[in-house]
C-alpha cells in the first residue's frame, strides 16, 4: 500500500515527537471463529503501517467473553498468520491476561466519581438508552455513593449476585447525540468459565472498555479499525481520557472493505460448519484463510490481492475475483505445465510400435526456461480428452474429429480413422494413426492442423480424484436471503469430484501444496496423497480456471 491519510497522519505524530515509545499497532481478533479473507483486510494494513515506520505490530486475541471462546480458534489464527507471514512472533498477546487491570481501572472509574453499579435489567437498559433523536434517561442507581459502588464491584466480583442482575456502567452524559456515551455498560456478570482463566473471574469488561486499556497497556500507539467503530472513538478517548493514560493511543477508522461472491460474517460461516453444509473451516470453498490454502492459494497471491485495494475513507466493494487473478499471475512462470485428461477416452495408434515406449522432451512451462524440460512416455495406447473428439462435429470445433488431424502436445500429428462405440452409441475409442515425419520440434512445415490437443500414456501415468469448485453462492442475494435454508442457498455445482482422471507420470514425486498448471484445465494443487490399492493415488483441488467464468 501507497501512503495514505493514516500513514500521513501517522508520520506527523512521529514528527510532532508525540510519543517517546516505537510506532506500534495492533490487530485483536475475538477467538470465536477462523480468519477469513476479509480478515486480512485490516490484518495487512496495521501490520504493514507498523514496519513501514519501523515499529511494532501486537496480535492480541480480545478474549474477554467467555461464552465464545476456544484454543481451537487461537491455535488457527496463529497458525494463519504465521503462514501469511504477518506475525512477530514475541508479540502474540492476551487480553484476558489483563484482567487484574482491567478491575482496577473500573476501581479508579469509582472514585473518580464516573463510574456506578447499576440494577436495570438488559430490557429496563434498552428502553430508558433513548433514540437517536431522543435523550436517554437517567438510572435511578446513578447517584449511588462511591463507596456503595465499590462494595458492589466486590461483591460482584465476589460472585455474589447472579448473571444480568447489576452491571458497572460508565458515568457520561444520557443526554448525548452519540448512544455509545450514554452510560455505557462496562462490565457484565458471567458465570462462566473461561478458556484460559478458567473460574477465577465471574465479571468479564465490554469491548468498548476493554479495546483501549488493551492498547494502553500493550503500549500501541495507533489503534486502527474499520469505520463501524467511528462512533465507538468518543468512548475509546474517554476512557484513556479519564484514566489519565499517559501518551494515550490513538484509535483511526479506514473505510471496510466488502467483496462480492464470499460470505465473510461470522455467524454465517459458523452456520456452514456446524450445520456440516461444508466439510469444515478448511472447505476450499470457504473464504477463510484455512479454506484458501486448501483450495490451492498462495500466500503471495493473497497478499497481492490485498495490497492492490487500497486504503479509503469510506467503504468500498471488490470482486473477489479480483484474487484469482492474483493466483494466475503469481502462478503463470513459476509452476510446471502437465497435461492431465479429466474424462478419458481411449486412443489406439494402429500404425505405432506395439512394444516401443518413446520418451519425448517438453517445455515445463513455455513462459519461463528457467524450468527446463521434462520426459513424458508416448507410445501405442493414449488417452485424449472425451471433449477433445467429436463425432459430429459442430462449427468452428477444431479438435479431433473422425477423419480429421490433429497435433498431440510435444509429439506427433495423429488422424483418426475409425470409431469404436458402446451399446449406447458413445464413442469409447478412437483407432488413429500417426505420421512419424511431424515429430514437434523436428522442424516439419508440411500441412498445417488447425488444434493440438493433450493426452496421458495409457498405463504410464497417474490416477487421481479431482475437484472442481465454484463460489458456493450463485450470488450475493440468494446467500442473504433468510426465505432459503443453507440447502437452497448452496450453489450444486460449487462442488464437482472426477473419479477417473489420469495426469502424466511427472506427477509421481508430488507433495500436498505442490502446485500445478494442468494443460488447458486450469491451476491445481495437490490436497492429499494416499496409498489405495498399492499405488499412490493423488487428491487434486483445482484452484481456478485459465480463465475467469464470472
Amino acid at each position: 500500500m501507497n501512503d495514505n491519510y493514516i500513514h500521513k497522519m501517522m508520520a506527523e505524530d512521529i514528527l510532532n515527537g508525540e510519543y517517546t515509545r516505537p510506532i506500534c499497532t495492533r490487530f485483536p481478533p475475538e477467538p470465536n471463529g477462523y480468519l477469513h479473507i476479509g480478515s486480512l483486510y485490516a490484518i495487512h494494513f496495521s501490520y504493514f503501517a507498523a514496519h513501514k515506520f519501523g515499529g511494532k505490530f501486537n496480535l492480541r486475541f480480545d478474549d474477554t467473553n467467555p461464552l465464545k471462546e476456544d484454543m481451537e480458534f487461537v491455535n488457527a489464527i496463529i497458525e494463519d498468520m504465521k503462514w501469511m507471514g504477518w506475525i512477530d512472533e514475541e508479540r502474540i498477546f492476551f487480553g484476558s491476561d489483563y484482567s487484574d487491570f482491567f478491575y482496577d481501572c473500573a476501581v479508579k472509574l469509582i472514585k473518580l466519581g464516573k463510574a456506578y453499579v447499576c440494577d436495570l435489567s438488559q430490557d429496563e437498559l434498552r428502553d430508558m438508552r433513548g433514540t437517536l433523536i431522543e435523550a436517554g434517561t437517567n438510572s435511578p442507581y446513578r447517584e449511588r455513593t462511591i463507596e456503595e459502588n465499590l462494595k458492589l464491584l466486590e461483591e460482584m466480583k465476589a460472585g455474589v449476585y447472579p448473571d444480568g442482575s447489576k452491571t458497572l456502567r460508565a458515568k457520561i452524559d444520557m443526554a448525548s447525540p452519540n448512544i455509545n456515551m450514554r452510560d455505557p455498560v462496562i462490565y457484565r456478570i458471567l458465570h462462566e468459565s473461561h478458556y484460559r482463566t478458567g473460574d477465577k473471574w465471574c465479571i468479564y469488561p465490554m469491548y468498548d472498555y476493554a479495546h483501549p486499556l488493551q492498547d494502553a497497556y500493550e503500549g500501541v500507539t495507533h489503534s486502527l479499525c474499520s469505520i463501524e467503530f467511528r462512533n465507538h472513538r468518543p468512548l475509546y478517548e474517554w476512557v484513556l481520557e479519564t484514566l489519565e493514560i499517559a501518551e494515550p493511543p490513538r484509535q483511526r477508522e479506514f473505510g471496510r472493505m466488502n467483496m462480492t461472491g464470499v460470505v465473510t460474517s461470522k455467524r454465517y460461516l459458523k452456520e456452514l460448519v456446524y450445520g456440516k453444509y461444508v466439510s469444515g473451516w478448511d472447505d476450499p470453498r470457504m473464504p477463510t484463510i484455512k479454506g484458501l490454502r486448501r483450495r490451492g492459494y498462495t500466500k503471495e497471491a493473497i497478499s497481492d490481492f490485498i495490497h492492490s485495494l487500497g486504503v479509503s475513507k469510506d467503504q468500498s466493494t471488490v470482486d473477489i475475483s479480483m484474487l484469482d487473478h492474483c493466483l494466475r499471475k503469481d502462478l503463470k512462470e513459476r509452476v510446471p505445465s502437465l497435461m492431465c485428461v479429466l474424462n478419458p477416452i481411449k486412443v489406439t495408434i494402429t500404425n505405432y510400435p506395439d512394444d516401443k515406449l518413446e520418451w519425448l522432451a517438453i517445455d515445463n512451462n513455455a513462459s519461463n526456461e528457467i524450468l527446463g524440460m521434462r520426459q513424458v512416455p508416448f507410445g501405442k495406447h493414449l488417452f485424449i480428452e472425451g471433449d477433445d473428439f467429436m463425432l459430429s462435429p459442430i462449427k468452428g470445433f477444431k479438435r479431433l474429429t473422425l477423419g480429421g488431424e490433429v497435433r498431440l502436445k510435444g509429439a506427433y500429428f495423429i488422424k483418426c480413422n475409425d470409431v469404436r462405440v458402446d451399446e449406447a452409441g458413445n464413442p469409447v475409442e478412437l483407432l488413429c494413426t500417426y505420421d512419424v515425419e511431424t515429430k514437434s520440434g523436428s522442424g516439419f512445415s508440411g500441412r498445417k492442423v488447425k488444434g493440438t490437443i493433450h493426452w496421458v500414456h495409457a498405463t504410464e501415468n497417474i490416477k487421481a480424484e479431482i475437484h472442481l469448485f465454484d463460489r458456493l453462492f450463485e450470488d450475493d442475494e440468494i446467500a442473504r436471503d433468510k426465505s432459503l435454508s443453507w440447502h437452497e442457498k448452496i450453489n450444486p455445482n460449487s462442488h464437482i469430484i472426477l473419479n477417473n482422471c489420469l495426469v502424466e507420470k511427472a506427477l509421481e514425486s508430488a507433495e500436498s501444496e505442490d502446485k500445478f498448471q494442468f494443460m488447458r484445465h486450469g491451476y491445481f494443487t495437490i490436497d492429499e496423497v494416499t496409498q489405495k490399492e498399492g499405488y499412490k493415488f493423488y487428491k487434486i483441488n483445482r484452484i481456478v480456471p485459465l480463465k475467469s467464468s464470472f
